[in-house]
Parts: structure tokens; C-alpha cells; sequence
């Protein structure tokens, strides 16, 4: 597929069913996994307009920062800390309505203020995680949470050779 996308209207829901075979078809033919999950951060800040999206890999004990689109980030997040590290840690996607309310948060950017964070697992290995933060409160729900999970398993089955 060339990289361009088409330009969706509609409900969240309705963006992110067009979005998603876009994305796929998008990085589906490139074996390149950093330039895979570069132009994944752009599509979705760019077809959603979140303040921030980006990818942090599991290496030791910290996350460390991968492809982003957005001000500069946290380079490292230790296992447990703030909204990732959490994620990491139990293994589920973590959505938090006002990040000044979640205990331990990390500011990396005093505009963020509300957070999605989904671990890409494969086969119960964590490799990393999809952090999405929006500068409005209360921005991510069910359907980003439904949507984001099926993103990383097309992520997951794509690049598990690449990654594990």
C-alpha cells in the first residue's frame, strides 16, 4: 500500500474499523519493525489528533522509549512505575481518565491529561507497550480500549519473529 491513508468520518467506532485494515495493509508488506511502528504512531495521532502516542520496549527491568510522535518523552520507566510501568506489570490495558488522580504517575509533559497504555503480549511475553495520552480529560473508553488491543494483535502476529 502506498503511505497514504483515507480520510475517515464518523464515530470513534466507525474510525477505528476503516483505520485499522489501513494500518495492517500499511505496514503488512515491510519487514522493518521500527519503521512499522513509526508510521502506526502517525496514523493514529494524525486520524485522531492525540497529544502523544508512542511505543516503549521491555529491555531488563525498564520500558524504554521507541517510535513516537509528540513533544519529547520519558526515555526509561521502570517496571511498575506510573501508567506503563503499571501495565506492564499486570499485564492488562490501563485507561485513566485524569492522570493527576492515577498514584505514581509520570509527567513527562504537565499537558497530558488522560492515558491509554496497552501491552503487546505475545504468547505471555510482554515485548513492549502502546502508550496514548490526549491533552482533554476522559478521552479514552471501551472502544479505544477494544480497538487498541486488536491493533496490537495484528502488531503481534505481524512482527512475533522480530520481537521474541
Amino acid at each position: 500500500m502506498a503511505e497514504s491513508l483515507k480520510k475517515i468520518e464518523g464515530t470513534k467506532e466507525e474510525v477505528y474499523k476503516e483505520l485499522l485494515p489501513q494500518i495492517k495493509a500499511l505496514i503488512e508488506d515491510e519487514e522493518d519493525l521500527i519503521a512499522n511502528l513509526s508510521n502506526t504512531v502517525a496514523v493514529l495521532k494524525e486520524t485522531f489528533g492525540f497529544f502523544w502516542v508512542g511505543f516503549y520496549f521491555v529491555k531488563g527491568d525498564d520500558l524504554v522509549l521507541g517510535p513516537f510522535q509528540g513533544p519529547i518523552a520519558c526515555t526509561r520507566i521502570r517496571y511498575g512505575r506510573g501508567v506503563c510501568g503499571t501495565a506492564w506489570k499486570e499485564l492488562k490495558t490501563q485507561i485513566v481518565a485524569d492522570v493527576d488522580a492515577f498514584p505514581g504517575h509520570i509527567a513527562c509533559s504537565s499537558l497530558s491529561r488522560s492515558e491509554i497504555v496497552v501491552p503487546l503480549i505475545k504468547n505471555g511475553t510482554i515485548w513492549g507497550v502502546l502508550d496514548v495520552d490526549s491533552a482533554e480529560l476522559n478521552t479514552f473508553d471501551e472502544t479505544d480500549k477494544k480497538h487498541l488491543e486488536h491493533l496490537a494483535s495484528i502488531l503481534n502476529n505481524l512482527f512475533l519473529s522480530i520481537v521474541l
